[in-house]
C-alpha cells in the first residue's frame, strides 16, 4: 500500500487549486464545530485555494448549509456547495430529455435542484415520468417509495442521490439514503444510477463549477469520500476528526 501514499514537497493549499471538503466530519460534527477546522480552511483560502463543499445529503438547501458554515466562523456561499440533490438533478441529464418529467422521491432539496435543471417534477407514476430522482429525507414513507417503484417498473429511469446505507445522527446510525433505494430496487429489479460518494460523479461535477483543473479530496469516511476520490483518480486527504473512519 505505501506506493498508494504519497507526500507533497509545497503547503497542499499550494499544491492543489481546489479542496473538494466533506461536511459531516470534516467541517462539523453534527452542529458543533470541530477544533481548528474554520482556522484550516481559512488558512488554505489566504494561500488561495478554492473551497467546494461536497455532501452526500440531499436533504438540505445549499443556502442552508452555507449558512451553517458561516455560523460556524467558515464564511460560505451556495455556490460553494455541491449536495448530492445537486449532482443527482445534474446526472438526470445524462440519461433523459431537456423538460422531462422526473418524480422525485425526496424532500425539498432534490425537488428544488431537479426543477433548477429545467425539469417538470410529479409525484405520482400515473404522470408517466421518464425518471425517478431518490434522495434521502426523514419524511419519506411507504407511498413516496411506492410511487416510485411503480414508475420504476413501468419504465423510468432510476437515479440516487447516493447509496449510502446508514448516516450519523445524534443518537447513533439510522437507515441512510442507500437502505431506502434497496427498497425500490428490491421491489423492481433495478439497480439504480448514483451520483453521489463514492461515484467521482459528484466530484466531476464540483470540479467543473469551480472552473479547476483538479483537486484534493478532503473527508473522514473511507469509504465514500475516500473510494470516492480513488474512483475518479484525485488524489485524498484522510482527515479523524469524524471519529468514525468507515460505516459500521
Amino acid at each position: 500500500m505505501s506506493d498508494l501514499i504519497i507526500g507533497s514537497s509545497l503547503p497542499l493549499a499550494e499544491a492543489y487549486p481546489l479542496a473538494l471538503v466533506d461536511l459531516d466530519g470534516v467541517a462539523y460534527k453534527g452542529h458543533e464545530p470541530i477544533e481548528y477546522a474554520a482556522e484550516g480552511l481559512a488558512g488554505a483560502r489566504s494561500r488561495g485555494m478554492k473551497l467546494v463543499f461536497v455532501t452526500n445529503n440531499a436533504s438540505r438547501e445549499p443556502e442552508d448549509v452555507a449558512g451553517q458554515l458561516s455560523s460556524l466562523d467558515i464564511p460560505t456561499t451556495p455556490e460553494e456547495v455541491m449536495t448530492a440533490a445537486q449532482a443527482c438533478a445534474r446526472l438526470l441529464h445524462a440519461h433523459v430529455a431537456p423538460g422531462a418529467k422526473v418524480l422525485v422521491v425526496g424532500g425539498a432539496g432534490l425537488i428544488t435542484a431537479v426543477k433548477a435543471e429545467g425539469f417538470e417534477v410529479v409525484f405520482s407514476a400515473d404522470d408517466k415520468p421518464a425518471a425517478v430522482a431518490q434522495g434521502f429525507h426523514p419524511s419519506l414513507g411507504w407511498e413516496q417509495l411506492a410511487e416510485g417503484a411503480y414508475a420504476v417498473s413501468a419504465g423510468a429511469i432510476h437515479v440516487a442521490s447516493n447509496l449510502d446505507l446508514s448516516l450519523p445522527t445524534a443518537r447513533g446510525y439510522a437507515p441512510g439514503n442507500g437502505a431506502l433505494v434497496g427498497a425500490v430496487s428490491a421491489a423492481t429489479g433495478v439497480v439504480p444510477f448514483s451520483a453521489g460518494k463514492p461515484s467521482p460523479a459528484m466530484y466531476e461535477m464540483a470540479i467543473e463549477k469551480a472552473g479547476a483543473s483538479s483537486a484534493l479530496v478532503v473527508g473522514d469516511r473511507l469509504d465514500t469520500d475516500l473510494a470516492g476520490a480513488r474512483a475518479g483518480g484525485y488524489h485524498g486527504l484522510h482527515v479523524l476528526t469524524g471519529g468514525e473512519f468507515c460505516a459500521p
